[in-house]
């Protein structure tokens, strides 16, 4: 059993990715998915309070609720990606918070997840995916989240994620269409995660800073967001600071405009971004979101880690919050979604 970084088997070898750098390009599946939503008949029941049409972090369903009762709608999503670290147990660990996190950038509070596994059985121990499942256990326990099962396939490539569904005051949801200008703009972890993690997958370094950040919750921020009035927020994910920033002004109609300075990175980011352990999917994010954006003065390094694709990031809230670095504002809408100064 593997409990320790000391792991024999190197997972991220096992990856053609890493990570939320495995997500499949913003713009590419921007195409897969338009049109789909108004192509689909509404189903009858309970109305949806979130789905595409905003490219959101989760769903949301209101719930009927009988007389008198307070108001409740469900939040769900499901997130899985292959490894980011070689540490089994670590990789459970981050997987699990990085799913949960989708429900704390809506609003919401984890209730249930079930656990999602492929594995190569015939060429992993299952001691392995033991670890895994044991460290997406105990973040889901410290959640408050139960888990209960899951699905698993034979897959030449090792993924783990999970299903969660939650719950949310339907009056008091954080969406990334409900930012308005004169908003401060928050960020609850630093960025960094992609090119540290692909250095590891590299070179096999181990970072510390990393892991610690991913497997945190984003549970005290989002409730942080929620005491501040906040109503607008995502996550920051595998589309990178200024993907996500893209996705939220656009379906806000503002403009946001971000103090370059003002943004937090992990110890040794820059120096991996200088070394050259960059992904692909973080330039793919970058070339996406270039027509959109005003680099100003920007340097390249700096474009490329505000476009790393980040694993279970932070959560950017369109507010202020005790203990997150306001990092821009929200303006009324220009000729570009985002702007660096």
């Amino acid at each position: 059993m593997t409990t320790t970084h000391e792991t024999p088997v190197r997972l991220t070898q096992f990856a053609h990715g890493g990570g939320c750098a495995c997500k499949i390009p913003p713009g590419e599946l921007e195409d897969v998915l338009g049109g789909l939503s108004a192509a689909l008949p509404a189903p009858g029941g309970a109305p949806l309070l979130v789905g595409l049409a905003t490219g959101d972090d989760a769903a949301v369903v209101a719930l009927p609720a009988p007389d008198g009762a307070p108001a409740q709608a469900m939040v769900s999503t499901a997130d899985f990606f292959t490894p980011v670290v070689d540490d089994a147990y670590d990789w459970g660990r981050i997987a699990a918070a990085n799913a949960l996190s989708d429900v704390y950038a809506m609003g919401g509070r984890p209730l249930l997840a079930v656990n999602l596994l492929a594995w190569p059985r015939d060429v992993l121990p299952f001691e392995l995916a033991r670890e895994v499942l044991r460290g997406g256990l105990e973040v889901a326990a410290e959640a408050g989240c139960h888990v209960g099962g899951g699905h698993s396939v034979d897959d030449p490539e090792p993924k783990y994620g999970m299903a969660v569904t939650g719950l949310a005051d339907p009056a008091r949801l954080l969406r990334n269409d409900a930012g308005r200008p004169g908003l401060p703009l928050s960020l609850t972890k630093p960025l960094g995660l992609g090119v540290l993690n692909n250095r590891h997958k590299a070179t096999g370094e181990r970072f510390e800073q990393a892991v610690a950040t991913m497997a945190a919750l984003n549970r005290d921020a989002s409730a942080a967001a929620l005491a501040a009035g906040a109503s607008c927020a995502t996550d920051v994910t595998g589309f990178g600071l200024l993907g996500h920033l893209h996705k939220l002004a656009r379906a806000s109609g503002v403009t946001a405009v971000v103090d370059t300075a003002a943004v937090p990175y992990l110890d040794g980011a820059r120096e991996a971004v200088r070394d050259g352990y960059v992904s692909g999917g973080t330039r793919r994010n970058l070339e996406w979101v270039a027509p959109y954006t005003d680099f100003g003065g920007a340097d390249t390094d700096t474009r490329l880690l505000l476009a790393d694709a980040q694993t279970s990031g932070g959560l950017l809230v369109a507010g202020e919050i005790p203990g997150a670095p306001v990092i821009g504002e929200l303006v009324p809408r220009g000729p570009h979604s985002v702007v660096l100064r």
